[in-house]
C-alpha cells in the first residue's frame, strides 16, 4: 500500500511539474504574441508611434518577428521549421539592422540623437552608438555586418527558405541550358573557332559530373567525341574520331581506357526522381513517441529526425528513472521491447528499432511515411556519391533513411544473395543492378550469364552484346554454364600465375601496357545472374550447390561475381556453405523471423514494409542497412536494352552458348566413368595413367575422370610417391550395381 502511494504521489509530481512548464511556455508565447499584434496596429500614423521610436524602420519586423516567437512558444515547437534557432537568427539580423543603420549614418554617440525615431531607433541608437564610441565608425559597422551574417546563416539553416534553395538548385541548371541553346541557335559560332565539347562522366572512378548531351542531333561537320555518351540508338550508329583535345582531356582526367568502339547510353533514358518525400508532421511523431514511451514508465527524448523515401528515423534518447532513490538511466532493451505499442500508438503497421544507431549515442525507431516515394535510378547515378566511388563494378541500390543514396561495388561484395517473399522487390532490385552496369559498362568490359527459371523476367535482355548466349531458362543447361565458368576460373588462374599477377585488375593494368608487344587482350567481368535458386535446389541440389561454391570461394579474383536471388529462404535452399561464401546480402519483406534469421542471422526482415524495403548487409557495414530499393520500371528497361541492341548491330555475339558442347561432354563422361568402373572391378589399386591406358583418352580426361570417381566414393585419395589410388569398389557392390541396372 505504501509502494502504491508513493507511486501514485511521484506520478502526481511529474503531472504538475510537465503542466507548469506547459502553461509556462504557453503564457511566455501568449504575451509575445499579443505585444507584436500592438505593435503592429500601432504603425501606419502621421506621427511615428512609440514601436518606430523605439526601434525605427524596423518595426514592422519586430512585429513579425514577435508574432512568430510567440507561435513557436505556444505550439509547443510544432510550428515546422520555424524552430527557436531560426526566430534567434532573425532576432539577430534585425538588431543588426537597427545598429548597422546608426552607425553607417553617425560617426560619433551623439545624446541629442537618441529621441529619433529614424535610423534604427532607440535601441539601434544605443547599440550603434556604444559600438561607434567604442571602435570607431567603421570597424563597428563591419563588426555589425559579421553579426547580422550569424544572425542570418541561423535563419537560412533552419526556415524553409532552404526549399527555396533548393528549388533554385534544381530548376535553375535546366533553365539556364534551355538559354544556352537558344542563344547558341540564335548567335552560332564562328566557322573557324572549334566549338566546345560537352562534359561526360567516367564509367567507373568518376571525376566529372552526370550531364546529358547539349544537342539531340550534332551538325555532321563537328566531330562528336568517341566516349561521349549517346542519347539514342540512332545517335549511337554515328562513329566518328576523338578531337586533340578530347584525348588530352580525357587524359588529364586519368579515365579507364576502352576500345575506340565504346559508347555509353545516356541518362535521359531513365526516367528522374518524382520529387521530396512525404514525412508527415515529424514533430508532431516525435512528441507521440515521447509520450508512448513514457506512459510505459521508459522516458526518452527525441534528439534526432530524418526523412526518407519510405521511413522516418527518430532518435530517441533514453533518460533517467527513480528506482529505490537513485537515478538510473533507461535500459535499451526496454526500448525495444515496446516496438509493436509503439506501432498501435502510431497507427503504423510495421515500426522497427535499431539499438543502438552505428556511430550515434541514441536508439533509432523507424516509423513509416504516410505515402512511400518511388526512387529513380537516374537520381542514385547523378549523385555525388555515386560520383565519389572508384570501385569497378559500382550498383545503384537505392536510398537509406535519412534519403542518401546507398551504392555498393559489386567487386567488392564479392557475390550477392538476394531473398525475400513473393512480390517483395527481388526482380526488381535484379533489374536495377543489371541497368546500373549497362550504363556503365559496355560488352568489352563486362559480360552476363543470366539463368530464369521463371522465363518472364530476364529473358528481355536478350540481344545485348554483353550477354554470353541466351539468358537460360532450361534447368538442365545451368550445369553446362556453371561448368563453363569454372572451366573459365581455372584458365585466368593458369594466365596471371604466367604473367606473375594476383587478380584481374592488375592483368588488365597489365595487358593495356603490354598491348601491342605481348599480344594480351584485357579480360571482362563476368557477372552470373541466378533469379530463382529454389528451382535448381529442387532439381540437382548437390551438384548445382557445389558447382556455385567452389565459384563463389575462388572466383572473385579472376572477376567473376554471382548474384542469387530465392523467394524461399528456406535452409535446404539457402544453406550454411552458400551464407558462408556469400557476405553481402539483401533481405527483402518476409513473413516470419525465422525466415528472416535464415537470410541475416537476425531477425528485422520481417518488419520490412515490402514493395522494395529492404535491409543491406554488406562486409564493411557493423550493423545491417535499411533502404528503398530503386525501381525500373519495363520502358525504361526497354530503351537501355534497343540502345545496345543498336550499338552492336550485326557484329553482336551468337546466340549459341559455348557452354553446348560442354553438355555433349558432359554426357560423354558419364559414358566413360562407366566404362572406367568396368575397368576397376577386380582392381585393389589404380592410377590417371591406368585409366588413359585403358579407355585410350588424354590425360587431362583421364584426370578428370579420376577426380570423380574419387567424388563418388570410388576410389580414394592419392596416395603418393607412385603408389597409385586404392579401389573402394567391392565385388558386392558390382553385382548390386548390376542388379539395379
Amino acid at each position: 500500500m505504501a509502494k502504491t502511494t508513493v507511486s501514485a504521489s511521484t506520478q502526481m509530481t511529474d503531472l504538475v511539474q510537465e503542466l507548469r512548464e506547459y502553461l509556462r511556455a504557453e503564457f511566455v508565447g501568449l504575451v509575445l504574441f499579443v505585444a507584436g499584434a500592438l505593435v503592429l496596429f500601432t504603425l501606419g500614423g502621421d506621427t511615428p508611434s512609440w514601436a518606430e521610436k523605439m526601434v525605427g524602420w524596423t518595426a514592422p519586423l519586430w512585429a513579425l518577428a514577435l508574432l512568430l516567437t510567440g507561435g513557436v512558444l505556444m505550439s509547443r515547437g510544432r510550428l515546422g521549421y520555424w524552430s527557436v534557432e531560426a526566430i534567434l537568427g532573425a532576432e539577430l539580423t534585425l538588431l543588426a539592422l537597427q545598429s548597422g543603420t546608426f552607425a553607417w549614418h553617425h560617426a560619433t554617440f551623439d545624446w541629442s540623437l537618441r529621441a529619433d525615431g529614424t535610423n534604427g531607433g532607440l535601441v539601434g541608437w544605443a547599440l550603434g552608438g556604444i559600438l561607434v564610441a567604442t571602435l570607431g565608425q567603421w570597424p563597428a559597422f563591419v563588426f555589425i555586418c559579421l553579426v547580422g551574417l550569424v544572425g542570418l546563416v541561423l535563419l537560412w539553416r533552419y526556415t524553409p527558405l532552404l526549399y527555396v534553395a533548393a528549388l533554385l538548385a534544381h530548376y535553375l541548371p535546366p533553365l539556364a541550358r534551355a538559354v544556352g541553346q537558344r542563344l547558341s541557335a540564335w548567335f552560332p559560332p564562328p566557322e573557324e573557332l572549334e566549338e566546345p565539347e560537352a562534359e561526360w562522366r567516367a564509367p567507373l572512378p568518376a571525376t566529372e559530373n552526370f550531364v546529358p548531351p547539349v544537342d539531340e542531333e550534332p551538325p555532321a561537320a563537328t566531330p562528336a567525341p568517341r566516349r561521349a555518351r549517346a542519347s539514342s540508338p540512332a545517335q549511337a550508329r554515328e562513329a566518328s574520331k576523338p578531337t586533340r583535345k578530347g584525348r588530352e582531356k580525357g587524359a588529364r582526367a586519368q579515365r579507364p581506357v576502352r576500345p575506340e568502339n565504346s559508347r555509353l547510353p545516356s541518362l535521359d533514358l531513365l526516367t528522374p526522381d518524382s520529387g521530396t518525400f512525404q514525412s508527415g508532421d515529424v514533430h508532431l511523431l516525435g512528441q507521440l513517441i515521447e509520450q508512448t514511451l513514457h506512459d510505459f514508465n521508459v522516458p526518452v527524448k527525441v534528439v534526432h529526425m530524418e526523412s526518407g523515401p519510405t521511413v522516418t528515423q527518430f532518435g530517441v534518447e533514453p533518460l533517467y528513472v527513480e528506482r529505490s532513490g537513485k537515478r538510473r538511466k533507461v535500459r535499451v532493451n526496454r526500448i525495444v521491447n515496446l516496438a509493436d505499442d509503439l506501432a498501435l500508438a502510431l497507427a503504423a503497421p510495421a515500426v522497427r528499432i535499431e539499438a543502438p544507431v552505428p556511430g550515434r549515442p541514441y536508439v533509432g525507431i523507424e516509423v513509416p511515411n504516410p505515402e512511400k516515394t518511388m526512387v529513380g535510378l537516374r537520381g542514385i547515378l547523378e549523385s555525388e556519391a555515386m560520383r565519389r566511388q572508384s570501385g569497378a563494378l559500382l550498383v545503384g541500390l537505392g536510398r537509406d533513411t535519412a534519403g542518401a543514396p546507398v551504392v555498393m561495388d559489386l567487386a567488392r561484395a564479392p557475390h550477392l544473395l538476394i531473398a525475400g517473399a513473393t512480390g517483395a522487390g527481388k526482380s526488381v532490385c535484379i533489374n536495377t543492378i543489371i541497368t546500373s552496369l549497362l550504363m556503365q559498362h559496355g560488352p568489352e568490359t563486362l559480360r552476363f550469364v543470366m539463368v530464369d527459371p521463371k522465363m518472364v523476367e530476364l529473358p528481355g535482355y536478350n540481344g545485348i552484346p554483353h550477354l554470353i548466349g541466351n539468358v537460360i531458362t532450361d534447368v538442365d543447361h545451368v550445369m553446362g554454364a556453371l561448368t563453363w565458368l569454372l572451366l573459365q576460373m581455372d584458365d585466368r588462374y593458369r594466365l596471371f600465375r604466367e604473367l606473375g599477377v594476383r587478380n584481374i585488375d592488375a592483368y588488365n593494368k597489365l595487358a593495356r601496357g603490354r598491348k601491342r608487344q605481348a599480344g594480351l587482350e584485357p579480360m571482362p567481368y563476368i557477372v552470373l545472374i541466378i533469379d530463382e535458386l529454389a528451382d535448381l535446389m529442387m532439381t540437382a541440389g548437390e551438384d548445382i550447390e557445389r558447382q556455385i561454391c567452389r565459384l563463389a570461394q575462388m572466383a572473385r579474383a579472376t572477376g567473376i561475381h554471382l548474384i542469387l536471388a530465392t523467394q524461399r529462404p528456406s535452409t535446404d535452399v539457402v544453406t550454411g556453405l552458400i551464407k558462408a561464401n556469400f557476405p553481402s546480402r539483401i533481405a527483402f519483406a518476409v513473413s516470419s523471423q525465422v525466415d528472416s534469421r535464415v537470410i541475416l542471422d537476425t531477425p528485422g526482415a520481417e518488419r520490412l514494409l515490402g514493395r522494395g524495403d529492404m535491409l543491406l548487409m554488406r562486409p564493411d557495414l557493423a550493423k545491417l542497412l535499411r533502404c528503398q530499393g530503386c525501381f525500373v520500371s519495363d520502358e525504361e528497361i526497354a530503351r537501355v536494352v534497343a540502345f545496345w541492341k543498336a550499338e552492336a548491330g550485326d557484329t553482336s555475339p551468337a546466340a549459341v552458348p559455348p557452354w553446348n558442347s560442354l553438355l555433349d561432354q558432359l554426357d560423354d563422361e558419364d559414358e566413360l566413368i562407366q566404362d572406367a568402373i568396368d575397368v576397376l572391378r577386380g582392381m585393389s589399386s589404380c592410377s590417371t595413367s591406368l585409366l588413359q591406358r585403358k579407355l585410350r583418352v588424354g590425360y587431362p580426361k583421364a584426370a578428370r575422370l579420376m577426380e570423380e570417381l574419387e567424388a563418388r566414393g570410388i576410389v580414394g585419395p592419392d596416395l603418393g610417391g607412385g603408389q597409385g589410388r586404392e579401389v573402394l569398389l567391392k565385388e558386392e557392390e558390382d553385382e548390386e550395381g548390376e542388379v539395379e541396372g
